[in-house]
């Protein structure tokens, strides 16, 4: 039994824990092997998946009401924006802290995959060896493959179903928000007056700032009704 007092001082315990290495079958960012699943072409556990998730809906949250994209400041209009951005960081955060030191070769992970695909492709064609010894397929008759098939009409491919639509309740409601932020900015701006100190004229800049933001993001949200609407 190795006594912990007896390693040398210069051990560097957390260096020895955070070494490693991705094995078939693991995921591909973290290395964990617990609950692996395909996400975005390669395999990813479900920590990663989740961490990934909140990224994408925090994105697609900005691009919707043409927003600021995500970045390093968590400066926004309203409290639902604030939440994207910080649940973004955070979930970034963690998937940089979990991190392999080296990610894994694409190459070798494509390679890992295909014995799984190549199985999958053995089981079908044992399953119709199977089926063909125990009961051939009869032939159809000669005169049935001679006689050439009418020409069916062709039916349109259905319309792909939009999936980008605005929630227009929920449209409406941010722009409640904004208007009731616009309202507090509209009576600080009253408050302010006309004061001359420097103290006050940064003030007034500020929130003069803020109400140009809150009507640009008001202007970006009309253009979005008003394309769902039609």
């Amino acid at each position: 039994m190795i006594d912990a007092h007896t390693l040398p001082g210069s051990t560097d315990i957390d260096t020895i824990r955070n070494i490693r290495r991705w094995t078939p079958g693991a995921c591909v960012w973290c290395g964990n092997d617990d609950s692996v699943e395909m996400y975005r072409n390669e395999p990813r556990c479900a920590t990663c998946r989740t961490h990934e998730e909140v990224i994408d809906e925090a994105r697609k949250f900005l691009g919707m009401y043409g927003l600021r994209p995500l970045g390093g400041t968590l400066q926004s209009e309203d409290d639902e924006e604030y939440e994207h951005r910080l649940g973004a960081r955070d979930a970034r955060r963690a998937l940089n802290e979990i991190r392999l030191t080296e990610l894994p070769d694409p190459a070798a992970v494509r390679k890992a995959l295909r014995p799984r695909a190549a199985g999958v492709v053995e089981h079908r064609d044992s399953g119709v060896s199977a089926g063909a010894g125990v009961a051939a397929p009869t032939p159809p008759p000669a005169a049935a493959t001679s006689r050439p098939k009418a020409a069916r009409p062709s039916t349109p491919a259905p319309s792909p179903v939009r999936t980008d639509a605005v929630d227009v309740a929920a449209l409406e409601a941010r722009v409640t928000g904004l208007l009731d932020q616009m309202g507090a900015i509209d009576a600080q701006i009253a408050l302010v007056g006309d004061a001359s100190g420097l103290a006050a004229k940064a003030r007034l800049k500020n929130l003069e700032n803020q109400k140009a933001t809150i009507l640009r993001t008001l202007a970006a949200l009309e253009k979005a009704r008003i394309a769902a609407s039609r």
